[in-house]
């Protein structure tokens, strides 16, 4: 589990294929040694599993299907990642409860500078819009968020100054990819009213 809290700025510093999947070894500043194989890390939205440390770098390695629904498919070396390590029993939940499992892949249409924000604009892959609620939380590319409004499959966020600095989304512009995933509560409520 994690918390939509962007922790370090990594980077992409490989990128191999094996077989269906891929490997990608990731520059970070966490301390390496503290991570242990096995561990879970949240890579721009996805829960993936550290198989190889070395000092300053860890690796990971991506399935077909991962590299198939969200972004990951398009990494290339060079590439910066939000990352946040796992949460432990007792941290703050300083975001909201994110697994990590991306649900889907929205388009950035617009990246507007409001006073010292920036308001920006992402569709939403049908039907995964209708999850998607004013006020309602939703994770992009890792990063806890709120939603600011919707019409349609569209929806807005605001970006603070820090988040804007501090993570990878200072980099978005129309036509960027991001990897979404919805309220972990807003899903469940769903499924619960489609069976009710």
């Amino acid at each position: 589990m994690f918390t939509g809290i962007v922790t370090d700025v990594g980077r992409v510093r490989a990128v191999r294929d094996t077989n269906r999947d891929r490997r990608f070894e990731i520059e970070t500043g966490f301390d390496v040694s503290d991570i242990d194989l096995g561990a879970s890390i949240n890579h721009a939205g996805v829960c993936l599993t550290v198989v190889e440390k070395g000092e300053g770098w860890f690796a990971v390695e991506v399935s077909g299907e991962t590299l198939a629904v969200s972004t990951l498919g398009a990494w290339s070396e060079g590439r910066r990642v939000n990352l946040e390590r796992a949460a432990k029993l007792g941290d703050e939940l300083g975001g909201h409860i994110v697994s990590g499992h991306v649900d889907g892949v929205g388009e950035v249409l617009s990246v507007a500078g409001e006073g010292g924000s920036h308001r920006v604009r992402i569709r939403a892959p049908r039907p995964l819009h209708r999850f998607i609620a004013p006020k309602g939380s939703i994770t992009i590319e890792g990063v806890s968020l709120t939603v600011n409004d919707v019409e349609d499959d569209v929806f807005g966020v605001n970006l603070i100054p820090h988040t804007w600095e501090v993570t990878t989304l200072g980099e978005l512009r129309p036509g960027s990819r991001v990897n979404l995933e919805i309220d972990m509560l807003a899903r469940y409520l769903a499924r619960w009213r489609e069976t009710a």
